[in-house]
């Protein structure tokens, strides 16, 4: 499909946490991208909560590139040094916890878990990134940074483990707006008795006698901590100034605060020109969490009647810094709503619904242009997804287009979207169908074939209410699972 871009990139307006509003945005180099996105600890499986902060950077990503940026992106994986306590950075290693539980190494747990995170990731069409750097795979550049902090008297050593001397770093607290007093009256001292103070952070762990993950270091073999970890990959990857910083709400603090303290206390001056955080994803509103025992997976969603597309919809029905609530009942609207839009691409004008025909329409032609305007703006608008989709809408269903047009439009759409236009209408309908359903249907086909409409419309609404959506097509009745 022909793409118009601007000589230019388009201008974009972003919600920057570090400032508190919706700035201009500005790469460190014109036309260019690099954004760095905090990826998951690799010892267990991802749920959905978790996805749809990935499937916010992915959306980020694609808006760029839409408007005419050429990006980088790296995400990076966890598979060491995240503490099962993360705000007082103790307790077992995560990974190693998962390799005891499971009877694994903590190698074996981080390709498998690896491993059904990306798959998960593809489920609902985010876009593999440049680079997926491994925290066991950067250790001397974790080492490296850690010494170049403890040389600029950032950071101090006892007994083998390096901790970073917030105190010595002024700017600490800027990003979540946390006072250091305020941090200091709230931490319980006798955590970790061997600090100078509560809120200092380790950079660097002496390892235990049965620790399993450990590393030669110039203060003896320990492990890294989970912060330095970031600071360490995303400085080899993009270099000494990272235009994007990308991650869930719950890492404004203490990880990307402790982030900042680290990457900026080594170089001397900012490194990430704009954080952006996405908020969390309810289920009855509370918090998708492991400990409260309300996880969703991707891999869930088919045995509930929905593909898992249709999930990547309902996170564009809002807006990345609104809370959403998972629900079936929104579910089962955004499910109809991603129909509606596959069926406005497989339209016919009687000639058949070749998309391959969309390539042979000019975009930049009115109406097209105003509709594809919208559609930019929206984006451009600190990624108003709820907003831009309800531009797509509009387009299915504009009187002004032919069906060829709204095909062209939606798909170039779905450049941004993901949502999979392409697919046929009904392309989750393979999702069984409740019990009693198939019995229904097959008296329904005989009250048609005797012309006994009237028992055909109650039969529908009977499959209605059990969350079965019927159509009439020249080959039958075509049946679709709703809920």
């Amino acid at each position: 499909m022909p793409d118009a871009p601007a000589a230019t990139p388009r201008p974009v307006r972003l919600y920057n946490s570090l400032t508190r509003s919706v700035d201009p945005f500005v790469p460190h180099a014109a036309g260019t991208v690099g954004i760095y996105t905090c990826g998951p600890t690799v010892y267990r499986y991802a749920h959905i909560g978790n996805l749809r902060s990935f499937l916010f950077a992915d959306i980020l990503r694609r808006t760029l590139e839409y408007l005419g940026y050429q990006v980088r992106a790296v995400k990076n994986i966890t598979d060491v040094g995240h503490m099962r306590d993360d705000t007082f950075d103790q307790g077992e290693d995560r990974m190693e916890l998962a390799a005891e539980v499971e009877g694994k190494s903590p190698a074996e747990i981080a390709d498998f878990y690896t491993r059904a995170w990306l798959e998960d990731e593809a489920a609902i069409n985010i876009l593999p990134v440049d680079v997926y750097p491994k925290a066991t795979e950067h250790i001397p550049e974790m080492i490296d940074l850690t010494q170049r902090l403890l040389e600029k008297g950032l950071a101090y050593d006892v007994d083998g483990t390096l901790y970073f001397d917030v105190s010595a770093f002024p700017g600490y607290g800027k990003l979540s707006g946390q006072r250091l007093e305020s941090l200091r009256a709230g931490h319980r001292v006798e955590v970790e008795t061997n600090k100078r103070d509560p809120e200092d952070f380790a950079l660097w762990k002496a390892a235990g006698g049965n620790r399993l993950m450990k590393w030669p270091s110039p203060w003896g073999d320990g492990f890294p901590g989970w912060h330095i970890e970031c600071s360490a990959m995303s400085l080899k990857h993009l270099g000494e100034y990272v235009d994007i910083h990308t991650g869930g709400i719950d890492n404004k603090f203490p990880h990307h605060e402790d982030e900042i303290a680290q990457s900026e206390g080594a170089l001397g001056h900012q490194v990430v020109g704009t954080w952006m955080h996405g908020e969390f994803l309810t289920l009855g509103d509370a918090k998708m969490a492991k400990s409260a025992g309300n996880i969703i997976r991707v891999t869930d969603l088919p045995e509930k009647g929905f593909e898992p597309l249709v999930f990547r919809y309902l996170a564009l029905t809002a807006h990345y810094r609104s809370k959403l609530d998972f629900t079936e009942d929104a579910m089962h609207a955004a499910a109809a709503g991603l129909r509606r839009l596959r069926r406005a691409v497989h339209e016919t004008d009687g000639g058949g619904a070749d998309l391959a025909s969309a390539l042979e329409v000019d975009l930049s032609a009115e109406p097209m242009a105003g509709y594809r305007e919208r559609f930019a703006d929206a984006l451009a608008d600190d990624l108003a997804t709820p907003t831009a989709l309800a531009v797509a809408h509009a387009v299915g269903s504009a009187d002004d287009l032919s069906p060829p047009q709204r095909r062209a439009l939606l798909l170039d759409f779905d450049r941004v979207l993901g949502l999979g236009l392409d697919q046929p209408p009904d392309a989750g309908e393979g999702m069984p169908l409740p019990p009693g359903a198939q019995e229904l249907l097959d008296r329904r086909a005989v009250a048609r074939d005797a012309r006994d409409f009237e028992t055909s419309d109650r039969l529908r609404d009977e499959l209605a209410a059990m969350g079965v959506e019927v159509r009439d097509t020249p080959e039958g009745q075509l049946a679709t699972r709703t809920k």
